[in-house]
């Protein structure tokens, strides 16, 4: 049955937890500080509360900060920040296929690192970049590069570091992305037909219009296969949609797409019906769309018309996909993650049996790297956000700990009550 237009917008943007703009800004910081709290002790839950962490990913404000986004988007996918992957070796770059080509996407990927970044450490990060997909592909030979993989491995490792961006990749490579990474387009084209069906069940004349024009699927292409991540210009709302799309089904960019569209429905009628111009229009995606309310319309969709019901209309056979044919299990396997200050223990206690046994203890390595993770963390990849190492100078620790490695493993031990009345009190 077809939604009749309308309906659309008291359709798909209801059931929204809370609008900025229809709050004070009291009311808005309460609300933040009472997420910040739920999102707090969900990480902190034995086993970790995921279920929580998603919502929260999805609902208004997405996880709010980038101090929270490093520490929920591994537990999204289900990472263990205490057992990463090791930096990877010059040795990466022997007799690789894909180099070439990933060096040449690399360094037109300028416009995705910070304005104003020394020349110095963004060559650095290129450096890491390179050597980030190159060790996840060298990982898991069945997965084949393709164009638009850089803009998903630099979101990462701008905000998580290396390490973790390769162990984040890893686990995207073989799961969301896993359709963009056959050695056709075959898989990637199925996800894209999934557009069309969305359309035509919330505006039949808008969908209508697209097919007259004859212009296709292939404007949402690079939204689709880099997350976003090559098309909008500020790094905030790349991060908040990577947020949406951790938490969700492998097709959620898709529905997104569709919100995007429907929400410039005026301007694509206005345009001539030719499929050149009508492209044009729609690949240029506006930098200032109301992302918090297409995430709402995209998620609407989403429990409205869920993929096996657009595969059933529209022909579609959903099993050609392995992003979907393995969500559920990957979903399953998330929901049994210890928090991490019970993961710290438990390396330490680890590293300390290894000590007695004469081995380096794993984590005295973590700590010379820089904190649990051993992830160098970017200060300046988001203009204003409170880095960890800043913060840790300001904590008034005193001999307790004299480092910042310090701070980082110590702070874990404090209550999670005292630690939420320092969150609030930085608001």
């Amino acid at each position: 049955m077809v939604m009749k237009k309308s309906n659309k917008n008291k359709n798909i943007a209801g059931g929204r937890v809370h609008e900025y703009g229809n709050a004070t800004r009291g009311e808005t910081e309460s609300w933040k500080k009472q997420k910040l709290v739920q999102i707090h002790q969900a990480f902190n839950s034995d086993p970790v509360d995921i279920e929580t962490l998603r919502k929260a990913a999805v609902s208004d404000g997405g996880l709010l900060t980038n101090e929270l986004r490093r520490k929920v988007w591994p537990k999204l996918l289900n990472i263990n920040v205490y057992d990463l992957p090791h930096r990877p070796g010059r040795d990466v770059r022997e007799n690789h296929k894909d180099y070439n080509q990933i060096l040449l996407d690399v360094r037109r990927s300028m416009k995705r690192f910070p304005k104003g970044m020394p020349g110095s450490q963004r060559a650095v990060l290129q450096e890491q970049l390179t050597d980030i997909m190159l060790e996840v592909l060298r990982r898991n030979p069945q997965l084949h590069y393709y164009q638009g993989y850089h803009d998903v491995a630099v979101s990462l490792l701008l905000l998580v570091g290396e390490r973790t961006a390769i162990a984040m990749l890893h686990t995207l490579s073989n799961h969301h992305l896993r359709d963009f990474m056959d050695p056709t387009m075959d898989r990637t084209k199925h996800i894209l037909n999934y557009l069309m069906p969305i359309l035509e069940q919330v505006d039949i004349e808008l969908h209508d219009f697209l097919i007259r024009s004859e212009v296709g699927t292939i404007f949402a292409l690079s939204w689709l296969i880099t997350w976003y991540g090559h098309v909008l210009s500020e790094f905030r709302h790349t991060l908040r949609l990577y947020d949406f799309f951790l938490a969700s089904h492998p097709l959620m960019p898709i529905y997104l797409a569709a919100t995007i569209v429907l929400h410039r429905e005026k301007e694509v009628r206005r345009t001539e019906c030719d499929m050149a111009m009508v492209h044009l229009l729609l690949s240029r995606i506006p930098q200032d769309l109301p992302y918090e309310l297409l995430i709402g319309q995209a998620q609407a969709l989403f429990d409205r018309y869920p993929p096996p019901l657009l595969a059933k209309r529209a022909a579609l056979q959903s099993r050609t996909s392995l992003s979907i044919s393995t969500f559920q299990s990957f979903q399953r396997s998330t929901l049994h993650q210890r928090p991490d200050s019970v993961l710290r223990r438990i390396t330490r206690e680890g590293g300390c049996s290894a000590s007695r046994r004469g081995e380096r203890c794993p984590t005295s390595a973590f700590r010379h790297r820089g904190g649990p993770v051993g992830d160098q963390v970017h200060e300046w990849a988001v203009p204003g956000f409170i880095t960890l190492q800043k913060e840790a100078v300001r904590e008034p620790l005193g001999g307790l700990a004299s480092t910042v490695s310090g701070w980082l493993c110590l702070w874990e031990d404090f209550s999670i009550n005292m630690f939420l009345l320092r969150i609030m009190s930085l608001l």
